[in-house]
């Protein structure tokens, strides 16, 4: 679809969402629900973490009325504030979906206002899926107009570009015309933030909760009537020069309506940053191999690309530390032989014997390997070593996650929760989420009278992801 770029980038993609139907979408719902189901279970594996908890005994005081539900929990908080509380959820684990191109991780900041807006308004199953599928276009055919400068400056790419998304989707939801969708987007560039340095603090999780629920704000606003500068994105003072890049327009708009950018999602096996699974994976492929010699491992060598060692050559300090460290990877597959929510927990993380092999492993530059790949070289007291080289990690597009792998992972991860939602209720009803008349059956169990959990024997996830197909 060719877009009038002279006219400002803000109209090419409001002209695109608002003529957009299911029928442009329905072709992508299944990886759409793959999606969302995702996010059901990287929100419930968090649902009464102290960081959410946290968050929702800030926001209960100053809600309005109670329209939208708190995964996996019985309280309930206007839009707005359910789509901040839901996104830190999704997005606390470092267990979401994430785009390879751009490191996005698309559902938290999209799926977190599209839900609570929906159950809000009482909107049908395939005007949220519609709406979702176009808020992760958006937000990452942006992204990756000003990637890889726009990250490697130190904005954290799911929070600056995520706000674009969520604009959208509550755009598209409230059935805004082309010129209000197109305020929206704008509107989002003045409240985009978010910075990497921040990844293992629970700051992170603020700015990814304020662009699911600052960019259901910029919609209503737009709905009312605020307008945006028209190019508010590409403009010589507009977000993309704010920001640091030059807008790569090529990217934003070659194929949009052609080609889907949610077809290139991948789900993650572990709750750790996607650059380190190849080095999980590495591991468990060496433990195997040096089954009963682990206890004579003398180092471990982890080598990479520059984005592997700037985000995870750290020192341990706490679990955010430990779900992005090179470290802290090697250590649990290779000595537990387990990465799963259990391994990344502060009592495991603080394990003596974790900490002494901690110690021992040291990450080298290896440009010549892309992001996203690892070489794990392990060498005994003996002198003896063995290598291990992982191009394509479990989750990627070359070996991605079945739908039933995800549907194990969203059970593993509500009983580690600690959830009473009905996990085989809320896979069914993801599943047929395009058939649902009003989608509060799905986010609110207590309204839709069968979400609670009844006793179940449904097989745990596995923490290594041996797959099923």
């Amino acid at each position: 679809m060719q877009g009038n770029e002279a006219s400002g980038i803000s109209k090419t993609l409001g002209d695109f969402v608002a003529g957009a139907s299911w029928g442009a979408v329905a072709a992508q719902s299944h990886e759409a629900k793959r999606s969302i189901l995702n996010f059901f279970a990287t929100s419930l594996g968090s649902a009464f973490d102290p960081a959410v908890s946290t968050a929702l005994r800030i926001l209960a005081p100053f809600s309005g009325a109670a329209s939208s539900a708190i995964i996996g929990r019985t309280e309930r908080l206007d839009a707005l504030c359910a789509a901040f509380v839901n996104a830190i959820s999704a997005n606390l684990l470092d267990y979401d979906d994430t785009h390879p191109d751009t490191i996005i991780h698309p559902a938290a900041p999209v799926a977190a206002p599209v839900l609570a807006l929906a159950e809000a308004r009482k909107l049908s199953g395939r005007d949220v899926l519609t709406a979702f599928v176009l808020g992760v276009e958006i937000e990452c055919r942006i992204g990756s107009a000003v990637s890889p400068g726009h990250y490697a400056r130190g904005w954290h790419i799911t929070s600056t570009c995520g706000i674009f998304g969520a604009a959208v989707a509550s755009a598209k939801l409230l059935r805004l015309p082309a010129e209000r969708v197109a305020n929206a987007i704008g509107i989002a560039a003045s409240q985009s933030a978010g910075i990497v340095e921040n990844l293992p603090t629970a700051a992170k999780n603020v700015s990814v909760g304020n662009a699911a629920r600052n960019g259901l704000f910029a919609a209503l606003l737009a709905a009312e009537g605020y307008a945006a500068a028209p190019r508010a994105i590409e403009g010589p003072l507009g977000w993309a020069r704010a920001m640091g890049d030059e807008l790569n327009l090529q990217r934003l708009t070659r194929g949009l309506g052609e080609t889907w950018e949610i077809a290139k999602n991948t789900y993650k096996p572990y709750p750790a940053g996607i650059v380190f699974h190849a080095v999980i994976d590495a591991c468990f492929r060496l433990r195997s191999r040096l089954e009963g010699r682990l206890d004579q491992i003398a180092s471990v060598t982890v080598a990479g690309s520059p984005l592997l060692l700037a985000r995870g050559d750290r020192p341990v300090e706490n679990e955010r530390d430990a779900r992005v460290s090179i470290h802290h990877a090697v250590a649990c597959s290779l000595w537990i032989g387990a990465a799963g929510v259990e391994e990344f927990s502060p009592a495991t993380v603080f394990r003596p014997d974790l900490v002494r092999l901690r110690r021992k492993v040291r990450a080298e530059l290896d440009a010549s390997l892309p992001d996203g790949a690892a070489r794990v070289t392990v060498r005994l007291l003996s002198g003896e070593t063995s290598t291990e080289t992982v191009m394509s990690p479990r989750g990627s597009l070359a070996d991605p996650l079945s739908d039933r792998d995800i549907e194990a992972k969203l059970r593993a991860s509500l009983s580690l929760g600690g959830s009473d939602w009905d996990a085989e209720g809320l896979i069914d009803a993801v599943w047929r989420l395009d058939t649902l008349d009003d989608v509060t059956s799905l986010v609110s169990p207590s309204d839709g009278g069968g979400w609670i959990a009844q006793p179940s024997t449904t097989e745990p996830f596995p923490s290594n992801m041996e797959g099923r197909s």
